[in-house]
């Protein structure tokens, strides 16, 4: 079953919209997730089919122009734009198909997780997707597909089974693991470095349609000890058991203690993916560190997947590094908490997440992404609003990753790389893994027509 016309030569009839810089809702086209990304492209291709999306792509090259692919928007650096460039935005590519008896779901690119989500859980299954419910279902899957339940079923990028593809060369090709299987291999991870995607397969499992999740909340003063008994209480979780620690701050909620809104503290983030009452049995060892608030309860799992919605509008400026650590030791903890409280906005967070489950159970070079064997990943993320505080903002994320140096490994997945080029996509994969997606480059983009991403350079 597919959602797209049987593969075909580009076509240059275009019956889209096209949106240039002397037509209304030009700024509007043009606005990505990320505030400090304020570029002007000299056309916005917004494809309403397949065939849209390859005369887009054809237009870009006949006449020189630097393409940009977008489709939700939330590239942190902002790879949904080009300066005198064309992008081709996908967001009008919504279709979604479910299959509740083989478990599969066939998606269009424009999808945000939100919608994805709405449509798998009508029938109680799901995909690991974004911790934000309005980030694009293809951005986040190329370049890794961290979410909630990837202790449960792994990444969004290893629950890919299959892709149709618009090639450099504007043709579409199918890519599973035993058609184009090299394409295959590099898509899940690699980013949009090979072509554009115009439709995912995705394996789903059961989850829902209620789930144990939420958030309990200490104020600041208890992150070591909330820390360090997450810390002991994951090392034996079963694989349903998922979510992460987050230092934040409480938010204006009314679930929220007054004295604690506005103020720093420290969250722990729960997702059950199994029966809710078993969960409880494991977060009550959680609840009896007395939590300020124990928002905790059978929840439907779209209202999880949403929940972070509210601390991550559109509009903000957006800077964040990544990375992984094999322990989470009694230096780190004291370096991650004595970090977070320099944070110069109280919109920012550092975020950890427990892996090992289905993650660490895929294989290192099964995928494009390694570090499988890594026992937490962390994010350090700034958001504020005001530009004069670019600086301060940057500096601080640098200064706290920098301090985690020596219990960290050295890169982050693709999607966590806010800066640093070729040098930093090369360790975010790994020299072998990297060298494999050289060669995929070579032979399904050699002119590297799709380099506004992380990019990996061909050969020539």
């Amino acid at each position: 079953m597919s959602l797209l016309l049987p593969s075909a030569p580009s076509i240059r009839r275009f019956t889209g919209t096209l949106i240039g810089p002397e037509d209304d809702g030009y700024d509007s086209a043009r606005r990505v997730y990320n505030a400090m990304v304020d570029r002007r492209p000299a056309l916005i291709a917004r494809c309403e089919s397949v065939s849209d999306v390859a005369a887009a792509l054809a237009h870009a090259r006949e006449r020189g122009m630097e393409v940009a692919v977008r489709a939700g928007g939330h590239s942190a650096p902002g790879f949904g734009s080009s300066d005198g460039g064309l992008v081709i935005d996908l967001s009008p590519l919504k279709a979604i198909q479910v299959d509740p008896v083989r478990r599969i779901a066939w998606v269009q690119p424009g999808v945000l997780w939100g919608e994805l989500d709405a449509a798998t859980q009508e029938h109680g299954l799901a995909v690991t997707g974004g911790r934000v419910s309005s980030t694009g279902v293809a951005g986040f899957t190329l370049g890794s597909g961290s979410g909630w339940l990837e202790r449960w079923m792994g990444l969004a990028a290893d629950n890919l089974r299959a892709a149709r593809v618009l090639t450099a060369d504007g043709h579409v090709v199918t890519t599973s693991a035993s058609e184009n299987a090299d394409l295959f291999w590099a898509l899940r991870g690699g980013g949009g470095n090979f072509g554009v995607v115009l439709e995912f397969e995705f394996a789903l499992r059961p989850v829902g349609p209620l789930v144990l999740g939420g958030m309990l909340l200490w104020p600041r003063d208890r992150a070591g000890e909330v820390m360090r008994a997450y810390r002991d209480l994951m090392a034996e979780a079963p694989d349903a058991l998922c979510g992460g620690l987050a230092l934040m701050t409480a938010p204006p909620a009314p679930f929220v203690p007054y004295e604690l809104q506005g103020r720093p503290a420290v969250a722990v983030i729960v997702v059950y993916a199994g029966d809710p009452e078993r969960g409880a049995a494991h977060v009550g060892r959680l609840r009896s560190l007395a939590p300020a608030v124990d928002a905790v309860q059978p929840l439907p799992y779209c209202a999880v997947q949403s929940m972070m919605d509210g601390a991550h509008p559109d509009g903000l400026r957006d800077y964040y590094r990544a990375g992984f650590l094999d322990e989470l030791t009694e230096p780190a903890v004291d370096t991650l908490v004595a970090g977070a409280e320099g944070a110069p906005s109280t919109l920012s967070a550092v975020l950890l997440q427990p892996l090992g489950g289905a993650f660490g159970r895929v294989g290192e070079m099964d995928t494009a992404l390694g570090h499988r064997d890594a026992a937490w990943g962390f994010q350090v993320l700034a958001q504020w609003l005001e530009p004069e505080r670019d600086t301060a903002n940057r500096n601080w994320v640098r200064a706290l990753t920098d301090a985690l140096e020596p219990w960290a490994r050295p890169a982050g997945f693709p999607n966590f790389i806010a800066e640093g080029g070729d040098a930093a996509v090369t360790v975010a994969y790994g020299a072998e893994r990297h060298a494999r997606l050289v060669e995929a480059k070579d032979r399904w983009d050699p002119a590297n027509v799709f380099r506004v991403n992380h990019n990996v350079r061909p050969t020539a």
